[in-house]
């Protein structure tokens, strides 16, 4: 009871979020010829519509389709119906519309702060993971799962050291291949699975003697060393902070400690199991430590944000830990049970995180999480609230925003 009552926030991390400035640089080719559609669609949205629930909605939509087309398929190596995967491809686009127009619908109603950008983050942590499990069910990747780890696990890392570099240079930077165009491609393969059915993938291409599915994974590789080298070389330049330091003052080495906790232990796991664990439950065994992967970006996102160091050890690594010492023990219950606990351990955790941390900050800030008091009227700046009144106090303040659409 007491870790639940104890705060996840100090109030030194509230007030310097409270006066965090988003900063983001873009070069994306694809939002270029996407921002008419967006500003086109904002103007749809009922001004009354507040930005984070547009987010959450086209996250919701994200996450039921992508777990519909591995419900056909869950170990990603059996055909999904096509029309699976056409849901799937249109909740993706769905949310990168919505994704896309919450920080205009943020400047369009008069709404601006830290939470919205923190919740924007947020929620594309767990949409890569959906969409990474995706993409591997579409072209049955699971015949091949070793490949299939990689991808995903290189999605979710590159996802992390996209925010890794922001919090030791204080700006998101996205290039000219990035994240619009991850998800353009990812909408491609699915739209190619719902006409032409899952197995056109597994087509061999008679002068090179492969499958057509090791293409786009090929290609995807190059993107993926691409970025990687990109996020790095800002790293290694060293941050903004004292000394080269990060914008919290710490080490710029120090962030991939929590990322290696995640998936060194995810590998190590996948190649001890007894019971092929990982091999015969690929996409439960992703979600699991996606979910943990998406904690972990989220608590850097804080740490960007409150400038604050990060701490090395997330309660959410006792799913992971649960498999390991199973296996250290002889495997003395069966790992599919123990898999499903891990999981169950990790969403929990990732939920209660969430929402406390949003609970926190909405009373610090005096705004709320799925309303606009006064949308499209005259408001006045937020004020942040003592951290000695009671999280249920009303607010009639200004809820506001900031999103790397918000250009």
């Amino acid at each position: 009871m007491k870790f639940f009552k104890s705060r996840i926030l100090s109030e030194s991390q509230l007030r310097k979020l409270g006066e965090h400035q988003y900063s983001c640089q873009s070069v994306s080719i694809c939002d270029k010829f996407l921002q008419p559609y967006w500003n086109w669609l904002v103007l749809r949205v009922p001004i009354w519509l507040a930005p984070n629930l547009l987010t959450i909605m086209g996250l919701i939509v994200n996450i039921l389709t992508a777990l519909l087309l591995v419900a056909y398929s869950p170990d990603a190596k059996q055909e999904a119906p096509w029309w699976t995967c056409a849901l799937c491809a249109l909740g993706l686009f769905i949310y990168q519309s919505l994704d896309a127009i919450d920080g205009k619908q943020a400047r369009r109603t008069g709404s601006a702060n830290p939470l919205g950008e923190l919740f924007d983050h947020g929620c594309d942590s767990l949409s890569t993971v959906f969409v990474a499990v995706s993409a591997c069910t579409a072209v049955q990747l699971g015949n091949y799962p070793a490949w299939m780890f990689f991808q995903c696990f290189c999605a979710m890392t590159l996802f992390y050291c996209a925010h890794w570099q922001t919090y030791v240079s204080g700006t998101l930077k996205f290039g000219k291949i990035d994240v619009t165009e991850a998800q353009i491609t990812i909408m491609g393969i699915l739209i190619v699975s719902a006409l032409f059915g899952t197995q056109v993938w597994s087509v061999k291409i008679p002068t090179l003697d492969i499958e057509v599915k090791l293409l786009p994974m090929s290609g995807a590789c190059l993107v993926y060393l691409m970025l990687a080298q990109a996020n790095l070389s800002v790293i290694l330049a060293g941050g903004v902070g004292k000394n080269g330091s990060t914008v919290a003052g710490t080490s710029v080495l120090s962030p991939v400690i929590p990322i290696l906790l995640v998936v060194m232990p995810a590998f190590i796991i996948y190649k001890k199991s007894e019971q092929a664990i990982y091999e015969t439950h690929p996409v439960l065994y992703i979600l699991t430590f996606g979910l943990v992967a998406a904690k972990v970006t989220n608590r850097l996102v804080v740490a960007h944000m409150t400038k604050s160091e990060m701490q090395m050890w997330d309660y959410s690594l006792v799913g992971p830990a649960l498999l390991f010492f199973n296996q250290y023990f002889n495997t003395f219950i069966n790992e599919y049970v123990v898999l499903w606990l891990a999981l169950i351990w990790v969403l929990l955790d990732l939920l209660v995180y969430c929402c406390r941390v949003c609970q926190e900050i909405c009373a610090y800030l005096r705004i709320e999480l799925f309303r606009i008091p006064y949308p499209g009227g005259p408001q006045r700046p937020y004020e942040p609230a003592s951290l000695n009144e009671k999280n249920g106090t009303k607010s009639h303040k200004a809820k506001s925003r900031s999103s790397k659409n918000a250009k």
